[in-house]
């Protein structure tokens, strides 16, 4: 194991899984900014972006949403060990792949700490931010998380957020919460 960078606190992995347009990319920049105040070492993780680069050779088929989630997780657990506390935005629809995300991190000896942003498929359909419902309910888009492939939702993440019923800022707030109890500063 590398020896890891001092921090002000422990590094730890803040996994946030939910539909696509429940929220995740907006919270963890969110939260990245407050964290950032706070003078917390941190990294964002988003699903979209990293499927620009490390997961660009990946699709959506059931095979390639596992092997994105391993990648994702495995790097979690690197940065996670190096000291920061990385957040990560992914769909990441299956359940035994969020606990194979688990375990790299749990490999590490870092905490990992499931946040489900649990917005229900209307609210999500309704904000649509990329059109992909609107593409995937006319059929021209195949295989999509929500419609017609499956989502697992978390049976007992560490924290439930819920974007549909409090806003941005409180559900910020929350996990901000969140974070300075499960990763106070040393």
């Amino acid at each position: 194991m590398q020896q890891s960078l001092k921090s002000a606190h422990s590094g730890a992995v803040i996994w946030l899984t939910g539909l696509s347009g429940a929220g995740k990319s907006t919270l963890s920049n969110a939260l990245a900014q407050t964290l950032h105040s706070l003078h917390y070492s941190h990294y964002v993780l988003d699903g979209d972006r990293l499927r620009e680069g490390l997961n660009a050779n990946l699709g959506f088929s059931p095979a390639d949403r596992t092997e994105n989630v391993r990648r994702v997780g495995e790097v979690a657990a690197l940065f996670a060990d190096a000291g920061l506390i990385c957040i990560v935005a992914v769909i990441s629809p299956y359940a035994a792949d969020r606990a194979t995300a688990r375990a790299a991190a749990e490999r590490m000896g870092r905490a990992f700490h499931e946040v489900h942003v649990a917005t229900d498929l209307a609210t999500c359909e309704a904000r649509d931010p990329k059109g992909l419902y609107r593409r995937a309910r006319s059929g021209q888009l195949q295989g999509f998380t929500g419609i017609d492939a499956p989502y697992e939702i978390p049976q007992a993440p560490q924290l439930r957020v819920q974007t549909a019923a409090q806003s941005v800022d409180a559900s910020v707030m929350r996990l901000v919460d969140y974070v300075k109890q499960h990763c106070p500063l040393l």
